[in-house]
């Protein structure tokens, strides 16, 4: 009777709650992907940006051509839309010129995920 308790050896099976963490990260990439690129889009507002579409792979400088006032603007806005936990102020003044230049929106993205002290579900915000 105890028998069927007792029958299962050896380690588990693959863990549900680690695939469950990957899916969970990468839903909030994707839901931050589209939150930062609408903060974008509202940055920019230019035309050429609004019908863009912003990826992971979007460069700040050759894509987006963004200029430094916008990146103020949009750390301000990250700032809000986040909190203080995504000090994106920070993390551009640990970069040298060339890596801001060369920033894509996935690496601002990771950050805010990385920066982000829990993930909450999507539409909670």
């Amino acid at each position: 009777m105890s028998a069927q308790s007792t029958t299962r050896q050896g380690p588990p099976g693959p863990d549900p709650d680690d695939r469950t963490d990957a899916v969970t990260r990468a839903e909030a990439e994707a839901r931050i992907l589209g939150e930062v690129a609408e903060l974008l889009r509202e940055v920019i507002g230019e035309e050429y940006v609004v019908d863009m579409e912003i990826t992971m792979a979007t460069s700040f400088n050759q894509d987006l051509e963004l200029e430094s006032i916008e990146f103020v603007a949009l750390a301000d806005r990250l700032r809000g839309r986040y909190g203080e936990a995504v000090d994106f102020v920070g993390l551009l003044a640990d970069m040298d010129v060339d890596q801001v230049i060369n920033m894509r929106v996935g690496e601002v993205v990771h950050f805010i995920v990385d920066s982000l002290p829990t993930l909450a579900p999507a539409g909670s915000a």
